[in-house]
């Protein structure tokens, strides 16, 4: 029976773990039809060229100024559109046969440390941030070959004691995952999924314990204290804590919570809590050092040949997600080139039509499909299967060196690992693993691999792999954007560009998917003058663009039409709807208009040596009153910020220009609709996009609405422009 058994494995090894499927025929209509949208393009700046000479002399000096805006800006985003397009050229798929891994390798898998990185108890609670770690210690893989690290870069004992009480459910939790085949692992996500009805005395008393670890937790966090009963028990764990720690000056604190890694005498993974050593005196590099921190720990206790990372939102609703990436990476054939294997970043509380475009659906269903058959993927920070000797700085050619872990079972020889003063004078966050000196160090550390000569892979299962928490109000949304824009532009910036410092190591279609993200601050001006000037020159009634009638409207109407026509059918074979979309495009206009250009003066800001970047985490809690407009889709404001005043003034600059003219339109009798007729529609559609804006800032009266403070001032900058432009 072993001779047949070996005889059927060496068959299936010839057979692939993952294959790569193109849709040809997809493909080459949208490249007939983008020919078409730059055809037209070509002719809207042949316009904005010729058309001036025509009737210069009837133009005012802000009018030579209006057009000559005009062009710019449309020269910019006719280029821009060019760059957006190279996602979408050579889009591929991948397909994995986790069967055939588990016929190839049955339990014989490499050791796959998984890190989970948190930062502050308050804004990430504990009873989160440890159902993710219990998700992905019940992950469908050997116990014995898994490890799940927990960064508290927080240093915070309610996190200590928090993993803890997970430890001790986990006990209970794995096996009862494993033997239910139960689906996702995260005990709030499934129980929740259950609450109409518990199916036998086992989960019922799953359930019971789970609900007894969470009112410990909670009551821990609310009450800002640690049972002594506690304490007692976690003696070693909490011993640690000098009296006088702080969450930015403390000494490393480590401490193996289980011990998994032999083999057949438990059931659940090792878990181990880190939080490393920091001093005011020392940067600490946020996240990325905290990432650093966790590869050279991990090195000495089980360094897992793969490394997963995760946010501590982010829990694992597919358990066979290891396996998949394994498919890629342990494949004979093509899964040597590949370095890390991304997942999208999906959310788990998005309102039906999403109503702050959180899940980029456009951008995850298509974009990153496309990256992929240019090269790989972006490294997103979560959800991403590392190679632990590529991430530590292997090149694509080199041999592979396994390393073993080593059994050690006093932690204080580790810790010096962890120290703030361990990488002076290294290679840590140059060379060596996840790079420093940019808010967006995971862009910029896979965009560094790849240039060794890698390739990155994307997986998009419909059981989604990961699932987290969305920005539910506006702020954060905005927030959180404003740092990726911000690190974004950075890395075009920076020595590691992808326009100079990928020339010659990755292909001009990656170049460009790169140059879609790290362009997103600079467009944010083009945007902002476009809106303007197309509603001020409406106000003052100056045609910016040709008459309804006239052949040169053929190509505005063309592109405005099928662009947004192609978007809205892109939007819905995603899976969003019609609403969606809607808030989508409002979402788009926001970004651009607010975050992406705040992250413009801030990377102008560092770059003239006038402030240093910060990393921002976003809020995973909100209070119950948000959190019930948030799911009855109406927009949160709530706080006063510079980018909301920047909002409202633009939004009621828009209301009164359009208001004002169609009150001119109305008095001469129709006035002259063909000449005037696109900046109405223009105007008219930022306006209707505004309506929430409106109502925050006009109408509501909840805690949720626009400051007064807010409202005021924008109402009178916007007014202030308004009359100055029309007395010129």
């Amino acid at each position: 029976m072993r001779k047949e058994d070996n005889r059927f494995r060496t068959v299936q090894e010839d057979e692939p773990l993952f294959v790569t499927g193109r849709r040809t025929g997809r493909v080459i209509a949208y490249r007939v039809f983008s020919a078409s949208v730059f055809f037209c393009i070509c002719w809207i700046w042949l316009y904005r060229v010729t058309a001036p000479v025509e009737i210069d002399d009837n133009r005012t000096g802000f009018a030579r100024f209006a057009w000559s805006v005009m062009l710019l800006t449309e020269i910019w985003f006719g280029l821009y559109w060019i760059v957006l397009q190279s996602p979408r050229l050579n889009p591929v798929w991948r397909f994995t046969f986790t069967d055939r891994l588990s016929r190839r390798y049955g339990n014989d898998l490499p050791r796959l440390d998984v890190f989970v990185c948190t930062a502050d108890p308050v804004i990430e609670p504990p009873l989160m941030v440890v159902n993710t770690v219990l998700s992905v210690a019940a992950l469908d893989y050997p116990p014995e070959k898994l490890a799940v690290y927990l960064s508290d870069d927080g240093g915070s004992e309610l996190t200590f004691y928090a993993l803890a009480e997970a430890a001790e459910f986990a006990k209970v939790w794995v096996p009862y995952c494993k033997r239910f085949d139960v689906e996702p692992r995260s005990p709030a996500a499934y129980l929740s999924r259950k609450a109409s009805g518990l199916d036998s005395a086992e989960t019922e008393e799953v359930v019971r314990l789970y609900q007894e670890m969470a009112v410990r937790i909670e009551t821990a966090a609310r009450l800002g204290i640690i049972p002594d009963e506690a304490r007692l028990k976690y003696g070693e764990g909490f011993s640690q804590w000098d009296s006088d720690a702080t969450r930015r000056n403390h000494g490393t604190i480590l401490q193996i919570l289980v011990d998994g890694r032999k083999e057949n005498t438990v059931t659940v993974p090792t878990l181990v809590y880190l939080s490393r050593e920091k001093r005011p005196e020392h940067h600490h590099h946020f996240k990325a050092g905290a990432m650093n921190a966790l590869i050279r720990v991990s090195s000495k206790i089980t360094c897992g040949r793969i490394i997963l990372n995760l946010d501590c939102d982010m829990y694992s609703n597919n358990s066979k997600s290891a396996r998949d990436a394994l498919c890629i990476l342990l494949d004979e054939k093509e899964g040597k080139e590949i370095a890390f294997v991304q997942f999208p970043q999906c959310f788990e509380n998005l309102t039906k039509n999403d109503l702050y475009a959180s899940m980029m659906r456009v951008g995850y269903d298509v974009e990153f499909n496309g990256l992929d058959g240019n090269g790989g993927p972006l490294y997103i920070g979560t959800g991403c299967f590392h190679r632990r000797d590529v991430i530590c700085g292997r090149k694509y050619g080199e041999a592979e060196v396994e390393e073993e872990s080593e059994d050690i079972s006093e932690t204080e020889m580790i810790k010096a690992l962890a120290s703030c003063t361990y990488e002076e004078n290294s290679q840590w966050g140059k060379e060596m693993g996840v790079k420093y000196g940019c808010p967006v160090e995971d862009v910029i550390t896979g965009l560094e691999i790849q240039c060794r000569g890698w390739e990155s892979a994307y997986l998009n299962p419909k059981n989604k792999a990961f699932v987290g928490v969305a920005p539910t109000n506006l702020h954060q949304m905005l927030v959180q954007h404003r740092r990726w824009s911000e690190g974004d532009f950075q890395v075009l910036l920076s020595e590691y560009s992808p326009v100079w410092y990928g020339q010659g190591k990755i292909g001009l279609g990656l170049i460009l998917g790169y140059c879609c993200y790290c362009l997103w601050a600079p467009s944010s001006v083009p945007v902002l003058l476009y809106s303007l000037f197309t509603s001020l020159s409406l106000l003052k009634g100056i045609p910016l663009f040709p008459k309804v009638w006239s052949w040169w409207f053929i190509p505005f109407g063309y592109v405005t039409i099928a662009a947004n026509a192609y978007n809205l059918a892109e939007f819905l074979w995603c899976g969003g709807t019609l609403r969606g979309w809607w808030n989508e495009q409002r979402v788009w206009l926001y970004r651009r208009t607010s975050s992406f250009l705040f992250g413009l003066v801030d990377t102008i800001k560092k770059k003239l040596g006038v402030s240093e970047s910060a990393f921002v985490i976003t809020a995973k809690v909100a209070e119950e009153e948000a959190a019930e407009r948030y799911e009855k889709e109406v927009m949160e404001f709530g706080v006063e910020s510079p980018m909301f005043l920047l909002l409202g003034t633009l939004g009621m600059l828009n209301l009164f220009c359009f208001v004002a003219a169609m009150a001119i339109t109305c008095r001469e009798a129709g006035g002259d609709i063909q000449t005037m007729g696109l900046q109405f529609l223009i105007t008219g559609v930022l306006v209707v996009l505004n309506w929430p804006l409106y109502e925050g800032m006009l109408l509501r009266r909840d805690k949720g609405k626009m400051p007064m403070t807010v409202t005021v001032k924008s109402f009178v900058l916007a007014l202030s422009a308004c009359t100055c432009v029309a007395f010129l």
